[in-house]
């Protein structure tokens, strides 16, 4: 019988304490009966050889090795988002496709930059932005996009001709 200790766990018996002591020196044994084959092999020439059972050395698919990849260095969400700048009609709509496009993915801040033809798509994604933050998120895995920052089309480059001076904005700048 297990008396409560002052801690409020129960104080464990001779028979569980006998269980775990049983179970650490079995994955002891299991570790070094490990290293001995390992060295045995090692010494008979070549090192570590495959055998009949399924281990980490085994060839693998492509898909498989492509996912453990991304799993290991942690570039699931940059993955997904990719995916999703493939997928961009599907997500928000071929008519909205047309006018809009993702441009970049900012990982640390979580922010997918969209720019648009003009204005007033703009402005309609701009609107759009709450609804389209949640089905990507639906699709993604949530908080995987924060926000949605919506830059309209780009002005002309800027001309500089020979009558300009350097460094000039225009008529902006004799208004003091």
């Amino acid at each position: 019988m297990t008396a409560p200790e002052s801690g409020g766990k129960p104080e464990q018996s001779g028979v569980d304490l006998a269980r775990v002591a049983l179970r650490a020196a079995r994955e002891q044994a299991r570790a070094r009966g490990d290293a001995a084959r390992q060295k045995k092999q090692a010494r008979r020439g070549g090192g570590l050889r495959s055998g009949a059972r399924a281990d980490g050395r085994d060839p693998m698919a492509l898909g498989a090795a492509i996912n453990r990849l991304l799993t290991e260095r942690g570039w699931e969400a940059p993955a997904a988002v990719g995916g999703v700048m493939g997928r961009w009609p599907q997500i928000v709509g071929e008519d909205v496709a047309k006018h809009c496009e993702p441009e970049r993915y900012d990982e640390d801040e979580r922010v997918l930059v969209v720019r648009c033809d003009s204005t007033a798509w703009a402005t309609n994604l701009r609107l759009l932005a709450p609804t389209l933050v949640a089905r990507l998120n639906e699709d993604l895995g949530h908080g995987a996009v924060r926000q949605i920052k919506v830059q309209g089309p780009s002005g002309p480059a800027r001309r500089y001709g020979p009558l300009r001076a350097p460094g000039s904005k225009g008529p902006g700048d004799t208004y003091g």
